[in-house]
């Protein structure tokens, strides 16, 4: 499956973090915006990522061990309503580059990085991430059959 890692941090975070923090959201109205700073995507990349069953894509916490699968059903250039995205992003909001509509946060499997491969290098995800400071990678995410 072809998708976006991207890094995030919790820089601008509240005391309960970034993914609670848009977890109260997502409870409370079924879903949530998730803003990507800096750059957008590509329409192209965006179409990929939304052109299959069930679209997903992979946050990756900058310094940190925690993964996790956004669900998502839009992506969108466009500032949301406010409400639809948590208060911490204040200021930042006019920032976002894109926005992802997230309708389910998923905890990764803690050896989803090898999983992964950078279409750019060929390198696994893992190795890629540690060697860059790109704040997102083009990758292949290689699922396990059941």
């Amino acid at each position: 499956m072809k998708t976006v890692a991207l890094r995030f941090a919790e820089n601008f975070a509240p005391e309960c973090g970034t993914i609670a923090a848009h977890k109260q959201i997502l409870d409370n109205l079924g879903s949530v915006w998730y803003g990507k700073l800096g750059s957008p995507m590509s329409k192209t990349i965006c179409d990929s990522i939304l052109d299959v069953a069930d679209p997903k894509i992979l946050l990756i916490h900058s310094g940190g061990t925690d993964r996790w699968w956004l669900h998502v059903d839009a992506i969108s250039r466009e500032l949301p309503s406010q409400g639809s995205y948590p208060e911490y992003y204040g200021n930042l909001a006019d920032k976002m580059g894109c926005w992802l509509h997230v309708c389910r946060f998923e905890k990764a499997d803690q050896k989803v990085m090898s999983k992964c491969v950078v279409i750019s290098s060929g390198k696994p995800l893992s190795l890629a991430s540690r060697r860059s400071m790109s704040p997102y990678f083009i990758i292949d995410y290689q699922e396990e059959s059941s």
